[in-house]
């Protein structure tokens, strides 16, 4: 029997690990989930000779709960690593709702992020009551979730006469946003740093808007202390416009190409998603392992001190 309770609980433990330590690369490998049937198979094998011996029905009950409950997490565990998708983040413009096969809809805050704004990400799902995503992971049966935080540029732009431009991101997550989510990257100067674009249909331009940390900005421009935006302005056509090139503080407004562009770089949450085994299967499984390992101990230690 001691073969038996050690690959059980040795198989609790491998899928066990997949909850409380999520988002690991190495559940997804073959040998891992491999690990797990093997112990599995053990139990189902080192089981035979106990129930055969076993003097009561309630002894052969427990053995067979924790072959039982060794199946129940070793599926839960191997569906999550051969099946469950690799790990995601899902990114999304302010109010934008997003859907997530298997989990539900994520519904993203109106705005950027402030001094005192903790606004987050809401999931909604059939059944069920609302729930915001923190920053730490949780589970939610087949996913862990977790909230963070990525850095968004929002902007404001006019024409020369201080009249405000509409903004429209074509390519972009939603088309009406003056929030850039800066999802590419641009080697610049020997940095690799976010850049995105957008359209103001009434000015006929195009701009391109590459964001500098507060350091990165300093050593381009001395006494800037603030994060900062570079700014290249084109025409409809895609073609550079003589002075359309410059650099902008977070927040300080810069005039180029005939336009007015002013950028404030904030914070917007993201949420990432990991694979998990399914929460119920894998705690039901441990159970019976626990308590039947428990219950059997203890039946023996009756039977032999009477």
């Amino acid at each position: 029997m001691t073969l038996c309770t050690v690959a059980a609980l040795a198989t609790i433990v491998l899928v066990g690990a997949q909850i409380v330590l999520p988002g690991k690369a190495l559940y997804h490998y073959g040998w891992y989930n491999v690990a797990i049937a093997g112990m599995a198979v053990i139990v189902v094998v080192a089981a035979r000779a106990p129930l055969r011996s076993a003097r009561t029905r309630a002894l052969r009950a427990g053995i067979a709960a924790i072959v039982f409950g060794s199946a129940i997490a070793a599926v839960a565990g191997i569906a999550s690593g051969l099946f469950g998708p690799e790990n995601q983040q899902v990114i999304g413009s302010p109010a934008q709702r997003v859907s997530v096969e298997g989990l539900g809809t994520l519904v993203f805050p109106l705005g950027v992020a402030t001094a005192g704004d903790d606004a987050g990400v809401q999931l909604l799902r059939p059944l069920h009551a609302p729930l915001e995503i923190s920053t730490r992971s949780g589970n939610l049966g087949n996913f862990v979730a977790r909230s963070i935080v990525r850095t968004v540029v929002e902007i404001d732009a006019q024409d020369a006469f201080g009249n405000r431009l509409t903004i429209t991101q074509p390519s972009g997550r939603s088309f009406l946003s003056p929030v850039l989510l800066m999802e590419h990257r641009q080697t610049i100067a020997g940095f690799a740093l976010p850049f995105d674009s957008f359209n103001l249909p009434a000015a006929h331009r195009i701009v391109k808007a590459v964001l500098f940390s507060a350091a990165e900005a300093a050593m381009l421009q001395r006494g800037t202390e603030a994060p900062a935006v570079l700014f290249a302005v084109d025409d409809e056509n895609d073609r550079p416009l003589s002075h359309g090139i410059g650099l902008a503080a977070s927040g300080r407004r810069i005039r180029l190409g005939g336009l007015q562009l002013r950028a404030v770089v904030g914070a917007f949450p993201a949420v990432e998603l990991v694979s998990a085994p399914n929460l119920v299967a894998a705690i039901a499984g441990a159970l019976l392992v626990v308590c039947s390992t428990t219950f059997i101990a203890l039946q023996r230690r009756r039977a032999r001190y009477g």
